[in-house]
């Protein structure tokens, strides 16, 4: 079958940049799979996308989809025809539906009886005739939450398209797309080129617009330029070194067609300013990248992304810093302000913000969280008094002007306004610490009282929602409540902190008047220990480990964290799938027999067999040895250690009949498989392990 390339662009005006990428993807992948459904064979897809143009070349494109053999089953042979050999109504109804006669009707022999059928090939259609559709169906996919429309246009988009091109191999697709006729021009840089510009054939669209129109149209190909560039300009004009956020730089990327670093400067009294309000307001509101010293102090400059090639660059940098100027010395101003006021004296500030209406404000949270985290912190060794002093100020620096501008500096102004007002420096951490982790993989709490102020705040919003009936659902999450979960977790078990989370959640529950759900404290534990699943997920842990102990519902996640690692560890053993499969056995017999109600001590008199006998000398054996091992958490010892188990279990199961007919020696056993399980289980049920077969 003949293959040629296949190029779609749809030419726009500006796109908002931080949808750009995500428009890109979806349109490239809808695209893919729609030639998918369509049975048509192609070879590599390449997305291209830029500020006024999202493109996609399919390569090495079948002409046509493949024929396909059809086969249509009818009546039975039996109803197909009556005594007579005519064809009954059943026969010619079918052949009419199919606007056929009965003679071109064939017959199937099954295992079943014969049925009448019919067979054909259908014609594939030719690709020029199906890509119009496939387009359209991937741009009406795109995820855009609000369209527009312009001109006379009915249609419908993001923005305004303004030209399409559609090659397959050198032929235009003049089919209608977003109610324009596709050609084979496109459009070059709005100031550099702005003129049409022929596009011979998809593999030359990238190659014209780069070298004819001041246009880079592959994203990944401009992101690296400006990492680059700006890399270079920040080492040579400055000695320094950019400090390249890779959200700003994508959000770049998709602002600039022909990308120009330029580099900037400001007055140096702007450094008295913290950092990272200068950033924000940087990076905020002007996409600017920012310029560091090797010590890692920040240097009085910025680099801008010009999208643009000036004959006189120094014109284009003295506008941005007029334009930073203002931001900066905003932000000074808001700095010098906010000082002149002290945390503890923005308490009061806190009681009209509603944290939520029926939970109540800002400043009832924070009389809860402070309460809690003091019982938080005399749990880790931590210091009550410290953790409580935290928890009262954590959130008054959402009243001040700096954050009230800037969103992203909560907590972090409260650090250094708490450090201004003369806090303890552990208070003073906790501030900024509360958020920590505030994304995946994120920085934990440095100190005790930043971890019982985090852990606090998280619960105290996971009790409280829980407890009035607003738990996350599928698809909302308003309080990011799965991310808080995954935070307590974390800090928990890195921090290796000594807490148990029923308790925690019971404390916290104290703490309201409020809450209409009973047993809120223990259903918020299992959502808690529910989050462990993806957590283990991620370090590559199966799901099998994570079901197996959390069936023993242990409530300490640093207990729970070190009896993952213990059975993802006897999991490897070769012992491990026989010993799994043996529980397992054991597990169907005892539930059979009672269940609970079977002890655990045996009676040495009453064993009979040899294989019992050894049976039982191994677990008393394992059982003096294991024990203190659980009391000190040592389970991964432990488990490999009474893997040595597999073989006089195996023996057991060979050479001795459980249900024996004896009362007494049947339930003696039935007592040594209990005691044996019951070792297990001081770790995790292992039954839930895959067994070998």
């Amino acid at each position: 079958m003949a293959t040629q390339d296949f190029l779609v662009e749809l030419g726009t005006e500006e796109l908002p940049p931080k949808a750009l990428k995500p428009l890109s993807d979806a349109f490239t992948q809808g695209i893919a799979r729609g030639l998918e459904e369509a049975g048509i064979e192609f070879g590599k897809v390449e997305a291209f996308a830029a500020p006024r143009r999202l493109a996609v070349r399919i390569r090495d494109l079948a002409d046509s989809q493949p024929d396909k053999s059809v086969e249509k089953r009818g009546p039975a042979v039996k109803a197909a025809f009556d005594d007579a050999g005519n064809p009954t109504r059943a026969l010619t109804g079918f052949a009419t539906s199919l606007g056929v006669t009965p003679d071109q009707l064939d017959t199937l022999e099954t295992d079943k009886g014969a049925w009448v059928v019919y067979r054909t090939v259908e014609q594939g259609k030719p690709t020029v005739e199906l890509m119009p559709e496939l387009v359209e169906q991937s741009l009406a996919g795109l995820p855009i939450p609000k369209r527009m429309r312009w001109g006379a246009h009915r249609t419908e988009f993001v923005r305004p398209v303004h030209w399409v091109v559609m090659l397959f191999g050198n032929k235009v697709i003049e089919a209608p797309i977003m109610g324009l006729t596709p050609g084979n021009k496109t459009r070059g840089h709005r100031f550099h080129c702005p003129k049409s510009l022929i596009v011979p054939t998809p593999s030359d669209y990238e190659v014209v617009l780069k070298q004819e129109g001041y246009v880079i149209a592959d994203f990944a190909e401009r992101r690296e330029q400006i990492r680059a560039g700006v890399t270079e300009l920040a080492e040579k004009e400055a000695g320094g070194k950019a400090v390249i956020d890779e959200d700003l730089l994508d959000e770049v990327t998709a602002l600039n067609e022909w990308p120009v670093p330029l580099m900037g400067r400001f007055e140096e009294r702007f450094l008295e300013v913290p950092a990272e309000a200068l950033i924000s307001s940087m990076k905020e509101h002007q996409k600017y990248f920012h310029v560091v010293a090797a010590d890692g102090e920040m240097l009085p400059l910025f680099i801008t992304v010009a999208n643009i090639e000036s004959k006189d660059p120094s014109q284009v940098v003295s506008g941005n810093e007029k334009v930073i100027r203002p931001r900066l010395s905003d932000a000074a101003f808001f700095y010098e302000t906010d000082r002149k006021t002290k945390l503890e004296d923005r308490i009061d500030a806190l009681k009209p913000i509603v944290f939520q209406e029926k939970l109540g404000s800002i400043y009832d949270k924070s009389v809860r969280v402070a309460a809690l985290a003091k019982k938080i912190a005399d749990a880790i060794g931590s210091d009550p008094a410290l953790a409580e002093r935290a928890a009262m100020l954590a959130k008054t620096d959402l009243v001040t002007e700096m954050v009230l501008e800037f969103t992203d500096l909560q907590g972090i102004m409260g650090q250094y306004y708490a450090a201004n007002d003369g806090e303890p420096e552990d208070v003073a951490k906790a501030l900024n610490e509360q958020y920590m982790p505030r994304f995946a993989g994120d920085d934990l709490p440095t100190t005790l009282t930043g971890c019982a102020i985090a852990i606090a705040d998280r619960l105290d919003s996971l009790v409280g929602l829980f407890g009035i009936n607003q738990p996350p659902s599928g698809t909302r999450d308003p309080f990011a409540l799965r991310r808080a979960s995954l935070g307590v977790l974390r800090i928990i078990i890195e921090r290796e902190l000594p807490l148990d989370l029923q308790t925690c959640c019971e404390w916290a529950e104290e703490n309201f008047t409020v809450l209409t759900e009973q047993n809120t404290a223990s259903t918020v534990v299992d959502y808690m220990l529910e989050r462990f699943r993806a957590h283990y997920d991620e370090q590559g842990i199966g799901a099998e480990v994570y079901l197996a102990v959390h069936a023993r519902r242990p409530t300490r996640p640093l207990d729970f964290d070190r009896r993952v690692k213990a059975v993802e560890a006897f999991r490897q053993l070769p012992e491990a799938q026989a010993l799994a499969g043996a529980n397992k056995r054991v597990s169907n017999i005892l539930t059979k027999q009672g269940g609970d109600s079977i002890g655990e001590t045996v009676n040495a008199s009453l064993l009979q067999d040899s294989a019992e006998k050894a049976l039982a000398e191994q677990v008393d054996q394992q059982a003096a040895k294991v024990l203190p091992l659980f009391e000190n958490g040592d389970y991964a010892s432990a488990l490999s250690s009474l893997a040595s188990l597999r073989a006089p279990v195996d023996n057991f199961f060979d050479e001795v009949m459980v249900m024996a007919d004896d009362e007494a020696v049947r339930n003696n056993r039935l007592a040594l498989l209990n005691r044996l399980r019951n070792l297990f289980l001081r770790v995790a049920d292992i039954s839930l392990l895959p067994t070998a077969g």
